[in-house]
């Protein structure tokens, strides 16, 4: 393998040959400041999987080397973020019954399974799948899903004992009926911890004011024993100073098949997440390219080695990220500090965080999400595109009431839908001559055209194929019909035709013959060449003449006013390619 394979199979040799003395203050601050952020987030993250916190830092070390080492984003921060844990809690729902051992192996087998489906995808060069997901429906998705992240967090801060659901409405009457029993410290000390977060934020983004409200609540915990008595908060207690172990997964066929459907979610959605965030900081460093397929590699692999060593699904996060570029990092070395602090933490820190309250953790989740719930887009596509609007929220909707899976299951096949829809029945128009010129507009969007009785000029704004034919057929006759019988020329501008299939040239055939039964030219205008070339192979061109070809609308009804319908006339480049072909 040569160098530049090497560079384009692990980017880290773009960077670390190059790395620039410069470079090293921004990373180092930014991997100091993201692994503060990086440690409070990961274990609370870690309970929303259902997890014990520490499997959070377990998740926030191997994953983050090996994408530093394969990732092709510079400023991407790895690790464990909210929704991935909430899908990550979802799947093992289906498993009732498991003990605390089994459903750590569950989840651990589940980032196995995830990593796996991630870098198949990237070798095969499968990234452009995740694009079936529309940005509306990821937008429902997503807004739905940290509403209810939040909600499941509130038994934290509200000290009170529920159920787990991912089901809005059983979160709100199992609180409602819990009302009585809230624990009004544990109120006031995760709220204290929420505007200290927020306030922090608003003040400088790139303080870490999560671990400044951990430190809030282990001081007012210590101090003045919270966890005492019968008013008494719930406190993290004892987490192992153990490094993860090593263990090969001892593959159980049964249940990686019954986690497959959601971990093929779980690697589109985390992927989705990952390098959304990964392409808006990209806009701000044009010096670097995020390569979707590599990032599915990079991430895949991230996820594969992180399950060696207990490590949930972990994906690229939006809040981590923004602050990893803002504290400056210019390497995923920055990533690399951030897990060797993580690392450093397990050692030799974790005594200090045994009275850390479960409500600062609570607080921690609630803020994180909020940034989540995206309610400007939804205005936004109200006034400029219902549909998108209504998709948004269905999704939302079914997201909220129906749970997860539910949720993204339906956004899949919206997503999928509209694109059926939109390929199947794509617009249309009949365009008519701008007076004065040789421009031709469609004539329900322009007034004071100049329309002929006689002449109908029919644009299909999609490719042909045997999907939507039938929709191009149904619409040319019913624009023939506004005629009343008096046409005499058809046109068909081929300029917004991509493609055609066999069936739709035979389609063609069908058309060109029965208008030439009741008398009616017709011509074609502006044919691309992928379309010139399977209309020369399926022999059409020399059925309908490639006299009956024009570069232009103007020279078509020139020629048909005319009466020059012959080879001298049509469309020179169309002939050449013609005589080439037969040639």
């Amino acid at each position: 393998m040569n160098f530049s394979s090497l560079k384009r199979f692990f980017p880290i040799y773009q960077w670390l040959p190059n790395y620039q003395k410069a470079w090293l203050k921004g990373d180092l601050n930014a991997g100091l400041t993201v692994g503060i952020m990086l440690i409070p987030q990961g274990m609370a993250y870690a309970s929303i999987a259902g997890l014990p916190p520490v499997y959070g830092l377990y998740a926030s070390i191997l994953p983050l080397i090996v994408y530093a080492i394969l990732g092709t984003s510079r400023q991407l921060a790895v690790g464990p973020v909210a929704m991935v844990s909430l899908l990550t809690a979802a799947s093992l729902s289906a498993f009732p019954g498991l003990t605390p051992e089994q459903y750590l192996q569950y989840a651990i087998g589940l980032a196995f399974l995830v990593g796996l489906i991630q870098f198949t995808l990237g070798i095969f060069r499968l990234g452009f799948l995740v694009n079936f997901l529309s940005h509306p429906v990821v937008s429902g998705f997503t807004s739905g899903a940290a509403i209810i992240i939040g909600m499941s967090q509130l038994k934290h801060i509200l000290g009170i004992q529920i159920k787990g659901s991912e089901h809005i409405h059983e979160l709100i009457i199992q609180i409602a009926e819990k009302f009585s029993e809230i624990n009004w410290i544990a109120v006031l000390v995760g709220l204290v911890g929420v505007a200290l977060i927020l306030g922090i934020r608003k003040w400088k983004k790139t303080l870490p004011g999560q671990l400044l409200a951990v430190l809030f609540g282990i001081a007012v915990v210590s101090i003045f024993h919270l966890d005492k008595g019968p008013q008494g908060i719930k406190i993290i207690q004892e987490i192992p100073n153990n490094l993860p172990n090593f263990s090969f997964l001892t593959p159980d066929w049964a249940v990686l098949k019954a986690l497959l459907p959601m971990a093929v979610t779980i690697a589109l959605v985390s992927f989705m997440e990952s390098i959304a965030v990964a392409k808006s900081i990209e806009s701000k460093h044009k010096e670097n390219k995020v390569t979707a397929n590599q990032e599915l590699i990079a991430l895949g692999a991230a996820n594969i080695f992180g399950s060696f060593f207990q490590s949930y699904p972990v994906t690229g996060g939006f809040s981590r990220t923004a602050v990893n570029d803002q504290a400056g990092a210019k390497t995923p070395l920055a990533s690399i500090i951030s897990a060797a602090l993580v690392f450093l933490t397990l050692l030799f820190l974790t005594p200090y965080f045994y009275n850390l309250p479960h409500a600062i953790l609570a607080s921690v989740i609630i803020v994180a999400v909020l940034g989540l719930i995206n309610y400007k887009e939804a205005i936004h596509l109200w006034h400029s595109n219902k549909m998108d609007f209504w998709m948004l929220m269905v999704t939302f909707v079914f997201t909220l009431v129906f749970g997860v899976e539910m949720g993204i299951g339906v956004g899949v096949f919206l997503s999928l839908a509209l694109v059926l829809f939109s390929t199947t029945y794509p617009h249309t128009a009949v365009l008519a001559k701008v007076p004065g010129s040789h421009f031709y507009r469609n004539v329900e969007r322009f007034k004071d055209l100049e329309i002929n009785e006689n002449l109908l000029i029919y644009r299909f704004d999609a490719q042909l194929f045997f999907a939507n034919i039938n929709h191009f057929k149904d619409k040319l006759y019913e624009y023939e019909a506004d005629k009343h019988g008096n046409l005499k020329l058809l046109i068909i501008d081929g300029e917004s035709i991509n493609n055609i299939d066999s069936t739709s040239v035979n389609t063609l055939d069908e058309i060109v013959n029965d208008f030439h039964s009741r008398g009616v030219e017709v011509c074609f205008t502006g044919v691309k060449g992928p379309v010139r070339d399977k209309l020369a192979q399926s022999g059409f061109t020399d059925r309908i003449g490639c006299d009956h070809f024009f570069m232009s609308i103007q020279e078509a009804v020139d020629c048909f006013n005319g009466k020059c319908l012959n080879e001298t006339q049509a469309d020179p480049k169309f002939q050449n390619f013609v005589s080439q072909a037969k040639g």
